[in-house]
């Protein structure tokens, strides 16, 4: 998507970007300094109301906290979906602060310490196991405080998914238990004190490929079908991930959401009723959720002229926003959505690069992007920061202060 769409979906006012309805530079001196992170609570209304149009009523919604766990955010979103899934113990706290049900919050990751294991437990929330070892303490932990524990089994397929930014499946993975196994591990604990209540197939991430998510969710299927004949009791609670992908480059083209849905029409009328008639199935989604109603502001500094190149610096940089640098993951960086906040309605004069505040030449925000003439106190603004942005940065890297952060 070209960073005009962007424009559009945030709408301006008198030339300037609007975010929560204010324009940019008001905004700004709400905020009271830049750079800032901005989120705007209609794009994310809008966003879970066009999921819950589109997917099958049966089908819950589960916000995967790690994508955005601001607490504004974290406490508006719980009131919107089904569940909220956590990775650490502070999150789990994060989750139950929003006042949820305690059994609609699911706890999943590799590496969960004892603590957090137990903090799980006291809590009455769904710890998905990635591991034999995960089971022994969920075990030791219920009987040390006279709890049945519930769990999921998180599984790891015997496919892989083709197209994800991240492949979490197929292969050896540190995450779950890999599906042959799964009926041993099931037999041996079947008589544990557990609640076995189902499993977690999370395959990858950031994907815009509607066919591959359809596949991947219709093996998923099959694949739980075939271990729920192993489980101790009926399987109700179906957890097939998410990895909905948002568009980062003007390359990328948005997800077919409605062919996402039908397939999952398909699957929810036909194999899961069939099949699995007790099951909850629960799409698991982060970025989606949230990943295109943020935005990071960041103020010019200095502008200069190197050897024929135009250089915009700012105060923010890669130690706020790692993956726009192209340091979080990506094989080939590409340009994020980007444009002079304040000056949206200037036709594009020159073409510059936006470098950060940042001792290193990794601090590359925008590289050769066509712009209107900007200046020093100009606002530059990078779309689709809704997600993985503040909390996935190395925000102490040379000692430079934390960024706000505001829903509006």
């Amino acid at each position: 998507m070209r960073p005009a769409e962007h424009v559009e979906a945030f709408g301006t006012i008198d030339g300037e970007l609007r975010v929560g309805g204010m324009p940019l530079s008001r905004l700004a001196a709400r905020v009271g300094s830049t750079p800032f992170f901005a989120y705007d609570r209609g794009l994310l209304d809008q966003r879970i109301a066009r999921l819950r149009d589109a997917l099958p009523d049966r089908v819950e919604l589960s916000y995967a906290m790690k994508a955005n766990p601001m607490p504004a955010i974290v406490q508006h979103v719980a009131a919107a979906v089904d569940r909220i899934d956590v990775a650490s113990g502070l999150e789990l706290r994060a989750a139950l602060d929003t006042g949820i049900r305690p059994d609609r919050v699911s706890f999943a990751g590799p590496g969960k310490a004892p603590a957090e294991i137990r903090q799980a437990v006291a809590a009455g929330i769904i710890v998905e196991v990635e591991s034999p070892t995960e089971i022994e303490r969920v075990i030791a932990a219920g009987e040390e405080l006279g709890l049945t524990p519930s769990i999921a089994v998180r599984v790891n397929p015997d496919f892989a998914v083709k197209g994800s930014g991240m492949r979490m499946g197929g292969g050896p993975q540190q995450f779950g238990i890999d599906s042959e196994r799964i009926p041993q591990v099931l037999g041996e604990y079947a008589s544990a004190g557990l609640d076995i209540l189902g499993f977690h197939v999370f395959a990858g991430s950031q994907n815009l490929d509607a066919a591959i998510i359809g596949e991947a969710q219709r093996r998923t299927v099959d694949l739980v079908t075939a271990l729920s004949e192993h489980l101790p009791a009926p399987l109700r609670y179906l957890n097939l991930g998410g990895g909905f992908g948002i568009p980062y480059t003007e390359k990328d083209r948005p997800l077919d959401l409605d062919s996402v849905a039908a397939n999952l029409h398909e699957l929810v009328d036909g194999p899961i009723a069939e099949r699995l008639p007790e099951a909850v199935p629960v799409i698991e989604l982060g970025r989606f959720l949230v990943g295109e109603c943020g935005v990071y502001v960041t103020r010019v500094l200095d502008r200069k002229v190197s050897r024929g190149k135009t250089y915009l610096v700012v105060d923010g940089g890669m130690h706020h926003q790692l993956a726009a640098s192209g340091n979080f993951g990506q094989a080939i960086r590409r340009n994020y959505p980007l444009v002079v906040g304040n000056r949206v309605d200037r036709p594009e004069g020159e073409n510059a690069t936006v470098v950060g505040c940042l001792c290193t030449p990794l601090d590359l925000l925008g590289d050769d992007v066509a712009l209107p003439a900007a200046g020093i106190d100009d606002l530059v603004v990078i779309f689709q920061q809704g997600a993985y942005g503040l909390t996935a940065s190395p925000t102490a890297f040379l000692g430079h202060p934390a960024p706000a952060e505001v829903l509006v």
